[in-house]
């Protein structure tokens, strides 16, 4: 009898380790599914320069590859400010290379024969001033042609000076002064001239990556000023999911760790996804989400990268989340 009572008692222990390890794996693979939302990127989408609308190509609902155009501006005063630009860059170039070459030979040879001419002049200057000078010691003219023949004598000498002056500076060319003003001049028209080009190119509107039109909000005749938004873009890649993880559960979803993500609009076929991020530091579980949890526990949030996303999957859609076998 007591060897039966052992046997049945060594039995419902076994069956109540069995009941035990398979309730505890079971309540723990539940606690291992997490719930999150869809997070799809948007894009405001604006053109870089003002102007009139000259064409619409897309509407609201439209599927875009990356540098698709979505619209197009009037670039009739572009190519304007575009050919001024060039024309100011082409004088200021020239006038520029000026600069720098100096002055031409002739004018520093003409510079030269005026150097000659006022040594010539101050020569006969000196030689009417000494005769001068003589002749009034002989009393033979009065000292107002003296002073007037030291008069013509001393602007020779002034004139010989001028002349020698302006050849020299010929000789050494533009002050240094004026030839780093117009390298900056120079400069300026440059960048004017990236400018114009850079309008005239910004007069396209493409899509920055692929996506699908949201919301449009020009139409053709419509004047924009530069950075007023024209389109919202919805980008299809990547797809996140934000969820939130249970601290207990945090050391399940690492960054890297694979999960599938069901949804309602495809029962049975979950998606794919990698987590691509976990957050340092612990919040309350927001609001809507919808856990079994108590509202007041810390959560960590995470971002799950979806690898098959399709277009079935909509922002703000509730997602369930479970580790990949």
């Amino acid at each position: 009898m007591n060897k039966k009572l052992i046997v049945l008692a060594v039995v419902l222990g076994l069956l109540a380790v069995a009941y035990v390890g398979f309730f505890s794996k079971n309540k723990t693979d539940a606690n291992a599914t997490i719930y999150g939302n869809v997070d799809i990127r948007e894009a405001t989408l604006a053109f870089r320069s003002g102007g009139r609308v000259a064409e619409v190509r897309v509407d609201e609902g439209a599927y875009l590859k990356k540098g698709d155009v979505l619209a197009v501006l009037d670039v009739e005063p572009l190519n304007n400010s575009l050919i001024s630009a060039r024309a100011n860059l082409a004088a200021l170039s020239a006038r520029n290379s000026m600069m720098h070459s100096g002055y031409r030979q002739e004018d520093v040879e003409q510079a030269k024969a005026k150097v000659t001419a006022a040594e010539a002049a101050l020569a006969n200057a000196e030689k009417q001033f000494s005769r001068q000078g003589a002749l009034v010691a002989e009393q033979a003219s009065t000292q107002h042609f003296l002073d007037d023949a030291k008069s013509a004598r001393d602007q020779a000498v002034a004139q010989l000076k001028i002349a020698q002056q302006q050849a020299l500076g010929l000789q050494r060319g533009y002050r240094k002064e004026e030839i780093a003003e117009s390298d900056a001049q120079l400069a300026q028209a440059r960048a004017n001239l990236a400018t114009a080009e850079l309008a005239v190119r910004d007069a396209n509107l493409l899509a920055a990556s692929d996506g699908i039109v949201l919301t449009r909000a020009i139409e053709v005749g419509t004047m924009v000023q530069a950075g007023t938004p024209a389109f919202t873009l919805s980008l299809t890649k990547p797809v996140w999911v934000r969820a939130y993880v249970p601290e207990p559960q945090l050391g399940r979803y690492p960054a890297g760790a694979h999960v599938l993500l069901s949804t309602d609009t495809r029962p049975g076929k979950p998606y794919h996804g990698v987590v691509g991020f976990v957050s340092p530091s612990a919040e309350f579980t927001p609001k809507s989400v919808e856990t079994t949890d108590l509202r007041t526990s810390l959560v960590y949030r995470i971002r799950v990268v979806v690898e098959d996303a399709d277009v079935q999957l909509r922002q703000g859609m509730p997602v369930t989340i479970g580790l990949a076998q």
